[in-house]
């Protein structure tokens, strides 16, 4: 790609977006063009402003999560590139930012030569993975037989908060037969027989975010 690559700060600390703009302004092809203290603002922002690439955070605290906002942005036409810069590596983060589009996925306390490469290589439309986040996936890729799916993830980050079968059914609109089969399926790959062993071995593995 050629010319200015525009870039979108999307994170809801002020103090993490001045850092960002100040390591972004010293490269002469990049200018931070917009700023967004929260994901739905962002996906605004992706909308009326000229936007090449957008480093969008996971989490916002209260409101629309960062990967929900990835999959809004990466929906419209002539859409920017997003490019998560968080601090989460769980494969409950991987996965759906992934799954929802972005091209590329950084861990913020990545070197600040780190960050102008993946950025220009996700304004280039290709992949732009933090190695340890590229390591993670591979992983899952190998051993598809213990990995959790997205579902069986977010059905145990449930439990791990301590709502029951019934409040997760609920929570995901699953039956509870379908609640207690994922859970069947959870434990099997994760060798273990209770829903606190199976938290601990997620979390230890950093399946999970606690």
């Amino acid at each position: 790609m050629s010319g200015t690559i525009r870039l979108l700060l999307a994170d809801d600390h002020p103090v993490v977006r001045t850092g960002l703009r100040a390591v972004l302004d010293t490269e002469p092809d990049f200018e931070v063009v917009a700023e967004a203290a929260d994901a739905a603002r962002a996906v605004r922002l992706a909308t009326t402003e000229q936007v090449d690439v957008v480093l969008m955070d996971l989490r916002f605290g209260a409101g629309m999560h960062g990967s929900d906002a990835t999959a809004a942005i990466t929906a419209l036409p002539d859409a920017p590139r997003v490019l998560v810069l968080t601090t989460y590596d769980t494969d409950a983060d991987i996965l759906a930012a992934v799954e929802a589009g972005a091209t590329g996925y950084l861990l913020k306390d990545a070197p600040p030569e780190e960050l102008a490469a993946a950025v220009r290589t996700a304004a280039a439309g290709q992949s732009a993975l933090a190695p340890t986040i590229a390591h993670r996936l591979m992983d899952r890729m190998r051993t598809p037989g213990t990995a959790l799916s997205r579902r069986e993830t977010e059905v145990l980050e449930l439990v791990a908060d301590g709502l029951s079968n019934q409040a997760i059914s609920k929570r995901l609109f699953l039956s509870q037969a379908t609640v207690k089969s994922h859970l069947v399926h959870i434990y099997g790959k994760l060798g273990v027989d209770s829903r606190t062993a199976a938290v601990a071995v997620a979390v230890d593995r950093g399946l999970i975010r606690r």
